[in-house]
């Protein structure tokens, strides 16, 4: 039986969410989610595992300005977009909630894989199922999220690291 975590969601609060490609999730994926680790620091490690492995990475060239352009252009009634920052084999966002936290990962999941599908020519489950979230609490918490996101990508040394990120401050 699969167990579901509660998910934090609050009108106007503001969220860090990072989904992954379901062809990304391999064995160490798995078993990093059964550690000890705090859900931060398991993140942390995932992530970093990610950026370089081979695995699920369909989100490149064209697909990054698809998955910018969903994004910017969703309708305000779910969320207003802070920033976001696509990787080979995963996203990440930040934004403000206007609609229950599930219905704006359900819309933005289920539409880019309708999307990128189809661009892609391929069939199937394109995310994996869960995704990790983190309310923000504070301003200091805002601006780190924000960092990270924005830095993402250079970290990693990607090639396209000037066309993955967006900002409505950029």
């Amino acid at each position: 039986m699969r167990k579901e975590l509660f998910h934090f969601s609050q009108i106007n609060a503001y969220q860090f969410v990072t989904f992954r490609t379901k062809a990304s999730i391999d064995d160490f994926l798995k078993r990093m989610k059964e550690t000890k680790l705090d859900e931060t620091n398991k993140q942390f490690e995932m992530d970093k595992y990610l950026v370089t492995s081979d695995k699920g990475r369909l989100l490149n060239d064209g697909v990054i300005e698809l998955i910018i352009e969903y994004c910017k252009n969703l309708d305000p009634k779910f969320y207003r977009l802070i920033c976001l920052t696509v990787m080979p084999n995963h996203m990440h966002m930040l934004f403000e909630q206007k609609q229950n936290l599930s219905t704006i990962i359900q819309k933005v999941k289920g539409g880019l894989a309708y999307k990128i599908n189809k661009h892609l020519s391929i069939n199937g489950s394109l995310w994996e199922r869960s995704y990790f979230y983190k309310a923000i609490g504070d301003e200091k918490h805002l601006q780190l999220t924000y960092d990270y996101i924005m830095n993402n990508a250079h970290k990693a040394e990607l090639v396209d690291t000037d066309k993955s990120f967006f900002s409505v401050y950029e």
